[in-house]
């Protein structure tokens, strides 16, 4: 309200002053100290002015601010009032909880003391029950423990009906067979000896004396009581003498005549038998002989030709034929021992791939050296080989075609260039195959 009041007055005096510069302006000068006058009252006034508007544009600014912290206060006191409100409503409700919570309370009150007396009834109850059930458990158990005796004295009586009416079946089987017996022992005494049994036990029953057994002379000793288990065994010795005897035979002097005749024709098919045997193994020494022999001149000259071409397939190397067991030259194995250049191993498995295959050339070199044909086909032997090993076959190769005739497979140009005449398969462009040749020296006819 200052601040107001005092803006008031400033802008008071600013139309005050305004007005006297307004008239100065309209009021002509008399005289040129008038002039001055005027000009030095214009300027004070001016001054005034602006002095007037910078204490106005103060004023102005101090309102401004105080209007803003009016406003403020304004928006806190309105904020303040609503929470003042929300805190009596909120103070109202937590009234109206507290009335019906305490109301609540007495409800809870009244039901706690009708479940305090609820449950001391239903404690009674429950140890009633539970007295109740304990004797009813124990009453089960008591029908269990009776109906297990039960069902035991059941088992075993279901037990003892079962054996008793397995016996009482087998008792009843056994007087079937024993009536069987007796009905097939009175129609055999009928039959065999036309006696009625009444008559044959009457005669030759248990109680009569029967004869004793034979003497040395083959009769019959002195009569002696009967006994079922002497008599018995002495049944069951004279079945098995009647057993060894077998049946009476007519036909005994036929059937021994034929087995005589046929005894010495067996006979003499053995002999002749044995003497075949003994002229086939005779044959079979003498080829067995004849066999090493040959095998053992085969090897020979094979082992010394494989000396010499591994020794020129491998310059500086050396390699044997052995055989695994020279006593038994039939069964005997042959082991292949290599020592190439510059190493020690001698095992196959231990060389290289090159080495390998140059070693099984030197051993089909060396058969074909010991036993010359005068046919040779090779496929691709000498694939796996350099150009220094390859030229050694090639000197090899060289020397086998003056006496045979090789048909080598290859790829390889150095071996085709010292054939005598080449052969190969093409396709035409039509898709079929055709094969063709070329000679390489005049002289060489074509074999096809």
């Amino acid at each position: 309200e200052r601040a107001e009041a005092s803006g008031a007055e400033h802008a008071a005096a600013l139309v005050a002053l305004s007005d006297r510069l307004a008239a100065a302006r309209t009021e002509p000068g008399d005289s040129e100290s008038d002039v001055e006058a005027a000009t030095a009252r214009r300027d004070a006034a001016a001054a005034a002015a602006r002095d007037a508007r910078a204490v106005e544009t103060d004023a102005r600014l101090t309102l401004r601010t105080l209007e803003e912290r009016a406003r403020s206060l304004s928006g806190r006191a309105a904020s303040l009032e609503q929470a003042a409100r929300t805190e009596r409503a909120a103070r109202e409700r937590a009234t109206a909880r507290a009335r019906a919570r305490a109301a609540q309370a007495e409800v809870a009150a009244a039901v706690l003391a009708v479940a305090e007396r609820a449950c001391a009834a239903i404690d009674v109850s429950v140890r009633a029950a539970t007295e109740q059930r304990e004797r009813a458990e124990q009453a089960r158990l008591e029908r269990e423990t009776e109906a297990a005796e039960v069902r035991t004295h059941l088992t075993e009586a279901t037990a003892r009906l079962k054996e008793l009416t397995d016996v009482a079946h087998r008792e009843e089987m056994a007087r079937a067979e024993q009536r069987l017996r007796l009905e097939a022992l009175e129609a055999r005494a009928v039959d065999d000896l036309g006696l009625e049994p009444e008559a044959l036990v009457a005669d030759y029953g248990p109680d009569r004396p029967i004869p004793g057994p034979l003497g040395p002379d083959g009769e019959p000793g002195p009569a002696v009581a009967y006994v079922r288990d002497q008599q018995e065994k002495r049944l069951r010795a004279a079945e098995r003498a009647l057993a060894l005897l077998g049946r009476v035979n007519p036909l005994a002097l036929e059937e021994h005549a034929a087995l005589a005749e046929r005894h010495r024709f067996l006979v003499t098919q053995m002999t002749d038998l044995r003497k075949s045997r003994a002229d086939l193994l005779e044959i079979v020494r003498e080829i067995d002989d004849r066999v090493e022999r040959v095998f053992a001149e085969a090897f020979a000259d094979t082992a010394r030709e494989f000396e010499g071409v591994f020794a020129r397939l491998f310059p500086g190397g050396e390699g044997r034929l052995l055989l695994t067991d020279p006593e038994d030259m039939l069964t005997a194995g042959v082991d292949v021992e290599a020592r190439p250049p510059g190493k020690k191993v001698k095992r196959l498995s231990l060389l290289s791939g090159g080495e390998r295959s140059l070693t099984a050339i030197a051993m089909l070199v060396a058969i074909f050296k010991a036993r010359p044909s005068p046919f040779y086909v090779m496929d691709e032997v000498e694939a796996a080989l350099d150009d220094v090993n390859l030229g050694r076959l090639l000197e090899i190769f060289t020397e086998l075609r003056a006496d045979s005739q090789l048909v080598v497979v290859t790829h390889q140009k150095r071996t085709m260039e010292i054939a005598d005449a080449l052969y190969g398969v093409t396709m035409r462009g039509d898709g079929v195959t055709t094969v063709i040749s070329q000679r390489l020296r005049e002289d060489v006819d074509d074999p096809a």
